[in-house]
Order: C-alpha cells, then sequence, then structure tokens
C-alpha cells in the first residue's frame, strides 16, 4: 500500500508539472508534497556586491549610494514611528503564512528604489480619498481591456472557469506573444507589456500605496485576497475600486502579502525550493513580477547544470544586506 501511494503522488506530480505554469492553480496540487521535499535557499546574498541598478531607478534619485542609504534611513525612521503600521503587517503577514519580513523587504525596498520615499500610512489613506473623483479607465486606442481580451486570440486564457492569477497571466502571455509590438487586423499595437499596454491610464511606471502595487497586480491577486481575507473581488470595470485596493493601507497590506505568498509558493511547487527564509529573493520577485514563469525558468537552468539557487537582483540584495536593521522593526 505505501508503494502504491507513493506512486500515485508521482504521478500527481508529474501530472502537476505537464501543465502551462500560470500561477497559483498548481499549487494546491503540489503543494504538500513540494512542502515537504523542497530545498532550503541559504539566507543572505548570492553575489558580493550588488548587482547593477536599473538606469530608470538611478534616474528616479541621484544615483550615488549616499542617496539610497539616506532613502533607506528615512523610510526605516517612519516604519519605526508607525507601531500601528507595524502591528498591520504583522497581522497580514500572519493570515498569509508568511513572515513579516518579507513584507518589510518588499515596502522597503520597493520606496527606496521607487521615485518617493515612505510615507505614513495615514498619508496613503488621504491619497486614495483623493482618487475617489478622478475618472480613469483600463483601455488602450479607446478599447477597454475587459472587451479586449474576449478576442479569439484569448479563447483558451477563457476556456472555463479560472483562478483570478492563472487568467490575468494566461492574457498577460498572449498579449506578449500575439499583440506586442506587432501589426494584427492592420492595427499596430505597442511595444509594451500587457500591465504598460492598459494599466496605466495617468501615467508611465505607475504603481501605488504602500506596496507600490500595479492595478494588474492587484486583479491578479484578487481571488487570493478574497479567499483569504474575505475582500470582495475586483472587477476589471471597477477602476476606482482597484485603486482603492492598491492605496487604502487597510487593504494593500493584504494584496501584497498575498503577491509574496504565491512567490514562495511558486518556487516550492514548480522549482522545488524553499525561499520563504530568504527575504531577498521574496523582494526580488515582488519587483519583478512574474514568479512561477521565473520559477519554471529556474528549474530549467539548475536542471542543465546552471545556478544551483535563485539570484537575489539589486533591489533584493539591499534587503538581504540590511536583513538586521528590517528585523529590528518587529
Amino acid at each position: 500500500m505505501k508503494q502504491t501511494a507513493s506512486l500515485l503522488r508521482l504521478g500527481a506530480i508529474a501530472l502537476a508539472l505537464s501543465l502551462p505554469f500560470a500561477g497559483g492553480p498548481l499549487a494546491p496540487v503540489l503543494g504538500i508534497e513540494a512542502a515537504q521535499a523542497a530545498t532550503k535557499v541559504p539566507a543572505g546574498n548570492r553575489n558580493a556586491s550588488q548587482p547593477r541598478i536599473p538606469f530608470a531607478s538611478a534616474r528616479r534619485t541621484a544615483a550615488s549610494r549616499s542617496a539610497y542609504d539616506a532613502k533607506f534611513d528615512r523610510i526605516v525612521s517612519v516604519l519605526r514611528r508607525d507601531t500601528r503600521l507595524i502591528r498591520d503587517i504583522k497581522k497580514a503577514a500572519s493570515a498569509y503564512g508568511i513572515d513579516p519580513i518579507h513584507m518589510l523587504g518588499a515596502i522597503v525596498g520597493e520606496h527606496t528604489y521607487n521615485y518617493d520615499s515612505l510615507d505614513s500610512a495615514q498619508s496613503y489613506y488621504v491619497k486614495a480619498l483623493s482618487y475617489a473623483g478622478i475618472r480613469m479607465e483600463f483601455s488602450l486606442g479607446g478599447v477597454h481591456v475587459a472587451d479586449f481580451v474576449q478576442r479569439p486570440e484569448f479563447k483558451r486564457c477563457n476556456a472555463g472557469s479560472q483562478e483570478s492569477n492563472r487568467l490575468w497571466s494566461c492574457y498577460q502571455r498572449i498579449w506578449r506573444a500575439r499583440f506586442q509590438g506587432k501589426l494584427v487586423d492592420g492595427v499596430r499595437y505597442p511595444g509594451k507589456n500587457f500591465n504598460e499596454a492598459f494599466f496605466q491610464p495617468l501615467f508611465a511606471g505607475q504603481s501605488f500605496g504602500l506596496g507600490q502595487l500595479s492595478p494588474l497586480t492587484a486583479l491578479m491577486m484578487s481571488d487570493r485576497v478574497n479567499r483569504t481575507s474575505g475582500y470582495p473581488k475586483l472587477s476589471v470595470r471597477n477602476e476606482q475600486e482597484i485603486y482603492r485596493a492598491t492605496m487604502d493601507p487597510g487593504k494593500s497590506l493584504h494584496y501584497m502579502a498575498a503577491v509574496l505568498r504565491d512567490a514562495i509558493d511558486a518556487y516550492k511547487s514548480v522549482a522545488n525550493v524553499d525561499i520563504s527564509g530568504n527575504p531577498g529573493l521574496t523582494a526580488t520577485l515582488y519587483n519583478l513580477g512574474d514568479s512561477w514563469d521565473r520559477a519554471a525558468a529556474f528549474r530549467r537552468r539548475r536542471a542543465a547544470g546552471g545556478a544551483r539557487w535563485p539570484e537575489e537582483n539589486y533591489y533584493g540584495w539591499l534587503v538581504n544586506d540590511k536583513i538586521e536593521v528590517l528585523q529590528g522593526l518587529l
């Protein structure tokens, strides 16, 4: 009986690994087995020095070590003063079964290398209210994204009922393969990714709130947040509610935690490694996105004799380098 059970488990894993890596839906199939077998990634950075900071970030901040250090220090000071925010971070992290250090890493990384230093939680709540009167639409060339994804090219994404992460990941892949930078039916589509093309109605580089979330990220995490935290599912046609989800600290922390939990699940289920003890890696994935595709790519590289462990980017490197400071906030 034990041998039969083992064979059945191996069969389930093989079947799951043959499925497309679209996100969350693989986790229920692989989760328990992968959790038992996954190899824990060591703490700390794999790179001795910080990887190159992209030009876009350097442009937003005076490109010097002292400038980034000053922003980091200001962010830590805000977090140290806002004890209520720290309590809320711990509460959200607990709901999603992650160490709150992952959330601190994402917040600090985003605000060190993004446009502004961290504001107080109350200021983000005020900003969320200010967006209530702004009319916006997630569209491209006058076509709302909800209508655009009904095109026949997206047929396989829309087949059946799919979890929100898998659905919007599928849309992104079809856009990248069939539309981005291409001429389709006489229409030339921009060489922008799906998020930039449809979900930035106000200005480029658009992300909001404590976690600097994009509207698309909130949509992807909608089902997980609904299951875990009880917030209503988001509708892509209700732009105002999506912006509130990204900007209101009471809600956005839950979407942040969901993104980080999803990244941990992706690498455990797909690549058979446990990154939950390395906040620099979860911060890297929070910054880059596409955790399931990246986990699959890492698995292929490792199988081909490439990198033994996933590596942090410039953003995650800072988090691991300053880990003792961040842990002191908790």
